[in-house]
């Protein structure tokens, strides 16, 4: 199941007594919504306060910085996945996860995201490397090692199979494929990354 804590954007009161949570709330979601359509690069700290209809120094006096702007943005904004996929085999259960995984990458604050990781520079990616792994990197391989688990009691996978190296190649590849090749990642291309990576890497000896 995937749940998110993407909502849309309240309504654009032009009102100055927004305050508190309701004005940040505004400011987030203006800051995500400037990077899905302006990037990393085009996204300015005037434009995220025109954006949510406040002045500069309402966004300042919250974030110092463009980058802790963004974190904050991205942490409120991803959806999560929470459960691991129980479909009765390895195989659709990893094709199920990947399936939530890709809409998360392509929700509003995946774009965002990928906006993030794709333009900037190696000192500023250092800043949202917590955001990422603990946000899409973490909680995908916390819920492999759930699925190959349940595969080793059913006899689909080998028990010296869930270790690190596998499951970190799911999510390695995807972020890997979505950054370097632009891949969209049809249900053709998932399939083909279980069946001819995860599968074979799973499989019991002598299967």
């Amino acid at each position: 199941m995937v749940t998110s804590r993407w909502t849309a954007a309240p309504a654009r009161a032009t009102s100055p007594r927004r305050r508190g949570v309701v004005l940040e709330r505004a400011i987030l979601d203006a800051a995500l919504e400037q990077l899905c359509e302006v990037g990393w690069k085009g996204l300015t700290m005037e434009g995220v306060a025109a954006g949510a209809q406040t002045g500069k120094a309402a966004v300042y006096r919250r974030w110092p910085s463009k980058e802790d702007l963004v974190a904050d943005a991205l942490v409120a904004g991803l959806p999560r996945v929470e459960t691991a996929p129980d479909l009765g085999s390895v195989r659709e259960d990893l094709l199920a996860l990947c399936r939530q995984v890709r809409r998360i990458m392509y929700s509003p604050p995946g774009v965002a995201l990928r906006s993030v990781i794709h333009e900037c520079d190696e000192i500023q990616a250092e800043r949202f490397q917590e955001t990422i792994a603990g946000g899409v990197v973490e909680p995908t391989i916390k819920l492999l090692g759930e699925i190959l688990v349940r595969g080793i009691e059913r006899g689909e996978v080998r028990p010296d199979a869930a270790n690190g190296y596998v499951v970190d190649a799911v999510p390695a590849m995807m972020m890997y494929r979505s950054k370097m090749c632009a891949s969209e990642w049809t249900d053709q291309e998932l399939e083909e990354m279980i069946d001819q990576l995860m599968l074979p890497l799973l499989r019991p000896y002598g299967a």
